[in-house]
């Protein structure tokens, strides 16, 4: 993978807390760099697991160490996604 070095301005307080320390936390910090593209839909888990050169699960994987589920549902939503397929599987059998 070929790599860039980027300048970011941050405040002095949090520069200690921006320097990883190892592969696993450059893996973090690039992860969380692109989570808002995901969020916003601007990007796939599937695109930026490849940016980052690991697996889609393994991405979904460690945002979920993180705390950042994978699916982000209300609980109404996914009734109503479980109504729909349950009315699609009915129409099918």
């Amino acid at each position: 993978m070929v790599m860039q070095s980027v300048s970011i301005t941050i405040p002095e307080s949090i520069a200690e807390y921006a320097m990883p320390k190892d592969e696993r936390e450059i893996l973090i910090r690039n992860a969380m760099i692109l989570y808002p593209y995901i969020k916003n839909e601007v990007i796939s888990h599937g695109k930026a697991a490849q940016l980052l050169n690991i697996h889609k699960m393994d991405l979904i994987a460690l945002y979920s160490t993180l705390g950042i589920p994978y699916l982000d549902q209300t609980k109404e939503e996914l009734k109503s996604d479980l109504s729909v397929l349950r009315n699609l599987r009915s129409k099918t059998a």
